[in-house]
């Protein structure tokens, strides 16, 4: 399901010279109301999805849906929604333009049951992060980020010796990752938890947090309690 037409012709050529007889093109849909009638009145085993559609997304749409889901394939232009992709059981995440080669891939794993192919690309996203930077998107490994700083309107992510500059606010991205693992010590500032070398107090209900690349940040009183819980070996998981 796509609303746009050029990209629906693309995918219906490439699934044809890449399925071939095995694969049945029984409706294509421009919005979310038109996908949930066609499912109410036509059986489908493999549904290609967009995300950003009118009436909604590609994950409302699954919200609504009635019945029998078939199996999932999202196909987007947009990369950072893979996680949220898989959490709803989706069997592969397609970054268009879509190769021939990996629709391939995707119609292998559609036809083999799936199962162990979602939970290896489960796992392998979720140690990654995408990161939008111009037209280009890095895949960052989460275990690797060490501090996140706000910076007005961007983000200043610092991640194995390298800084990212990708706009947002820090609290969609703190969202993004582990409360087990991360946390906000600041307005400004989120710091990986496994990545702080040292804390002393520095007055006012503030602490200088040291981390292990050499960096350093300074909490708010308004954290104090994190700094408290951090201080007598606890993470702080959920505070957002």
């Amino acid at each position: 399901m796509d609303d746009e037409p050029l990209a629906r012709a693309r995918l219906r050529r490439l699934l044809t010279r890449v399925g071939g007889d095995a694969i049945d093109i029984v409706a294509e849909c421009v919005d979310i109301d038109e996908l949930l009638a066609t499912a109410a009145r036509v059986e489908l085993d493999l549904l290609f999805l967009d995300i950003e559609m009118p009436g909604g997304d590609g994950f409302s749409a699954l919200a609504r849906w009635r019945g029998p889901r078939p199996k999932i394939v999202f196909v987007t232009a947009y990369p950072q929604h893979g996680v949220r992709a898989f959490d709803v059981r989706a069997i592969d995440y397609l970054v268009k333009p879509v190769s021939a080669e990996r629709l391939r891939d995707t119609l292998d794993r559609a036809s083999a049951g799936a199962s162990p192919a979602v939970e290896a690309s489960e796992t392998e996203i979720a140690k990654r992060l995408p990161l939008k930077i111009g037209q280009r998107t890095h895949l960052v490994q989460v275990d690797r980020i060490d501090l996140v700083l706000a910076q007005g309107n961007y983000l200043e992510v610092y991640a194995d010796g390298a800084t990212y500059t990708v706009r947002g606010t820090l609290s969609d991205f703190h969202a993004r990752l582990d409360a087990r693992a991360f946390v906000r010590l600041h307005r400004s500032a989120v710091v990986r938890i496994a990545a702080i070398r040292e804390i002393e107090p520095a007055g006012s209900a503030r602490f200088r947090v040291a981390l292990r690349g050499g960096r350093h940040v300074y909490s708010g009183r308004q954290f104090r309690d994190r700094m408290e819980a951090l201080l007598h070996g606890h993470a702080p998981g959920g505070l957002i």
